[in-house]
């Protein structure tokens, strides 16, 4: 019987997929605190809801940039007897918190909207466009830190994601200050608001159920699992292939294990060598345990009941 596994470059250095931006995390982290002290400052002092419902979200941006900074920072102690894989799911977590984070503001924001539409408040329209126009510029600056990191890893994509809501959540305030501002229109503050609120939400959703796959360690979106089973029972000596597991331990890096059961005169070497190249080059997966067997050794696995 034989066994192996495989490590490419990720697994190698160690670092994952959001390690990788850290210092573009810490960059935005100072941007963001430094913007969310003014405009949660402004918005108290002249009462507009719009504000504070981006400094809600700024908030939220805030926290979880330091969330994923603290869980990259776990992230990176190596693995251990009690801790096999690392920490690397703690970055799952956090973004998974920066989700309910998320649904908590737009919620407490769409309720206070609503106290607002029945009971109107004046807001003046000077300080929120300036301070809004300051808002969108610190947006700016940190979501083109972000934009590269948002495609690799989960962890970086939620905080992504929150600074492109605070972006156009800057825009509305904006928009919403400059009406406010010329006109009068007062209402238009508590209906930006909701329409920030409401943007946000199906945003959240998708990062919340990515987080979940992960956790409950469902298979990549990207794969197609049956098409990896055929593939490697078509590879020479191969006969089956069962207990086949893929799942993703943290973003950018996916796991695999498999048994291969061959004939009896089969090298098991070259059957695992074949198999962990196959797996690299058409499939990504760098970091696969695999168990090379004889039909024999393949008849107490059918005996397993899960």
């Amino acid at each position: 019987m034989g066994h192996g596994h495989g490590h490419g470059t990720p697994a190698a250095d160690g670092a994952s997929a959001s390690a990788r931006h850290v210092r573009r995390l810490a960059a935005g982290f100072a941007i963001l605190l430094a913007f969310l002290v003014l405009e949660a400052g402004v918005g108290y002092t002249f009462g507009s809801l719009s504000l504070l419902s981006d400094a809600g979200h700024m908030l939220t941006d805030v926290l979880g940039i330091g969330m994923s900074l603290a869980a990259i920072t776990a992230a990176r102690r190596p693995a251990g007897d009690e801790h096999t894989f690392g920490l690397y799911r703690v970055e799952v977590l956090a973004a998974l918190a920066n989700a309910f984070l998320l649904f908590g503001v737009a919620g407490y924001i769409v309720y206070e909207a609503v106290e607002r539409f029945l009971d109107p408040t004046s807001v003046a329209g000077a300080p929120v466009v300036a301070t809004a126009a300051v808002g969108l510029l610190a947006n700016l600056a940190v979501f083109a830190l972000l934009h590269r990191g948002s495609g690799e890893s989960l962890n970086v994509r939620g905080a992504y994601l929150e600074v492109l809501a605070d972006t156009l959540g800057s825009l509305g305030v904006l928009a919403g200050g400059a009406l406010t501002w010329a006109f009068g229109w007062y209402w238009v503050d508590p209906v930006v608001a909701v329409l920030v609120g409401l943007f946000v939400l199906p945003r959240t959703w998708k990062l919340a159920r990515q987080a979940l796959r992960i956790l409950v360690q469902r298979a990549p979106e990207r794969l197609d699992v049956p098409a990896v089973r055929r593939d490697l029972a078509e590879l020479p000596e191969v006969s089956e292939v069962h207990d086949l597991h893929v799942w993703t331990l943290t973003s950018g890096m996916e796991v695999l294990s498999a048994h291969l059961t061959t004939g009896g005169s089969a090298e098991h070497g070259d059957v695992l060598v074949a198999a962990q190249r196959l797996l690299a080059d058409r499939y990504r997966i760098e970091h696969a345990t695999l168990q090379v067997e004889s039909s024999e050794c393949a008849q107490r696995c059918r005996e397993l009941t899960w």
